[in-house]
């Protein structure tokens, strides 16, 4: 007898622009924009760019069925399996706390292994907390020295190259030099199974 559930979890990514005179800009949750959101329905869908253009006007009055924005990677979740299998020697999920950012626009895809267009920036290790049972939280601060339109994050388990957990392309955060974002992420698994 075989029986299958499903493992349930929502994801967030939100952030706070920080100015090189201390002013805070708070983002809240990053979302895709308009534009990002119609390029992934017309890729998951695979239709022919008219008619798929021509759906998704008509469909943008209404929620679109089957686009997901919180995009844990397909190579993220083959890391989760491999550390099941492991008994955690190695790799281990506590790895996945290394936040990057960069500058790409394509929408974000669960086949990525990489941002787009990486920032420059070196990935900064987040401080990880456990706030409830079943949520993961990482916080981390990435700091910039020239000016940038940052529209992509993404949630590794190296400091250089690993693997990607989780990518997103969201609308651009403007930064200058001095300026730095804080960018907050939060996993939360729900208990259960359909």
């Amino acid at each position: 007898m075989q029986i299958n559930q499903k493992l349930q979890y929502t994801t967030s990514i939100s952030a706070v622009l920080i100015r090189a005179d201390g002013t805070r800009v708070e983002y809240g949750e990053l979302r895709p924009t308009f534009w990002q959101k119609a390029r992934l329905w017309m890729r998951q869908h695979g239709m022919r760019a008219f008619f798929a253009i021509m759906v998704f006007l008509l469909g943008s009055l209404f929620a679109l069925p089957g686009v997901s924005f919180a995009l844990v990677t397909t190579t993220g979740v083959n890391y989760m399996a491999s550390d099941f299998a492991s008994g955690g020697v190695t790799p281990t999920i506590s790895g996945f706390k290394f936040h990057d950012c960069g500058t790409g626009t394509t929408a974000a895809a669960i086949g990525d292994t990489a941002l787009q267009t990486p920032a420059g920036t070196a990935r900064v290790a987040g401080t990880a907390s456990n706030p409830s049972a079943n949520i993961y939280k990482s916080v981390a601060t990435i700091s910039f020295t020239s000016t940038l339109a940052i529209t992509e994050w993404g949630l590794f388990s190296a400091s250089t190259v690993g693997t990607l957990w989780d990518h997103r392309v969201f609308s651009a955060i403007n930064v200058n030099n001095g300026d730095s974002i804080q960018f907050t992420y939060q996993l939360t698994i729900a208990a259960g199974g359909s």
